[in-house]
């Protein structure tokens, strides 16, 4: 199996205070892993660090086999190769739905105007909002604005997504929408790492589960075995006040 990322040893401080301390993950081709923990467990920080948001202070990071940690690599090449969704939606208000999702294509990648409007258009079609191409951020729902910045990470085809925790800023009725886009990716074969709170769906929709407290991967394994019958105590802990709260 063609291992797609390798996180090794991987740590990261802001300050005095570490907020990875040697994490280290593979993720292999068509897999999807979930991230899990409490706020500030480091698991937005491990995403960023994926796609060189930000520096790593020690351990490696390799994509494809490439140590894309090394200072003479380009981030931005390498992050034409990654597609990030994030919580907030980070669309370009002055822009359409169609502006939006072309605008990297075309920017970066040169892609001619028409064929970076007829793959943009057919993820729109796919995820029900072709009709609201011309349409500017301010006029779409919660659910649809994430839908369109999940198109806009696909567009241009990356070898690995990262989903940070894309369900946190919807009001509840609309997370559905979004889940069932991801679930789609999935059976598309999309290598995927995604945070998230939603407990259910992680036990759903990933093939395998990582649960990071205090900067640490405490626990990895399949969702059966994570959440029907955790081996650390630390996992067990935190899924107990996941059930107390009614989110599992």
């Amino acid at each position: 199996m063609t291992t797609v990322l390798s996180v090794t040893g991987l740590h990261k401080v802001f300050g005095t205070q570490p907020v990875l301390r040697g994490v280290s993950l593979d993720v292999a081709e068509h897999e999807v892993v979930a991230l899990i923990g409490a706020s500030g467990s480091g698991k937005s920080t491990l995403l960023r660090c994926i796609n060189l948001l930000e520096p790593v202070d020690d351990g490696t990071i390799r994509l494809d086999g490439e140590d894309i940690t090394d200072p003479r690599v380009n981030p931005d090449k390498v992050r034409q190769r990654i597609g990030i969704v994030f919580q907030a939606f980070n669309l370009f208000p002055h822009m359409s739905v169609l502006d939006n999702v072309t605008l990297a294509p075309r920017r970066v990648h040169r892609r001619p105007a028409a064929e970076a409007r007829a793959k943009a258009m057919a993820l729109l079609e796919r995820v029900g909002l072709a009709d609201k191409a011309g349409a500017f951020p301010d006029r779409l729902s919660g659910g649809q604005q994430q839908r369109v910045a999940i198109v806009r990470a696909l567009v241009n085809g990356p070898r690995l997504l990262l989903l940070d925790e894309v369900t946190s800023a919807l009001d509840p009725e609309l997370v559905g929408e979004v889940l069932t886009l991801i679930r789609d990716l999935k059976a598309d074969g999309v290598t995927m790492v995604l945070a998230t709170h939603e407990m259910g769906f992680a036990r759903q929709v990933a093939d395998r589960v990582c649960f990071l407290d205090g900067g640490v991967l405490v626990e990895q394994g399949p969702p059966e075995q994570v959440f029907g019958d955790p081996r650390e105590p630390r996992t067990r802990q935190f899924l107990q006040r996941i059930i107390e709260a009614g989110r599992l």
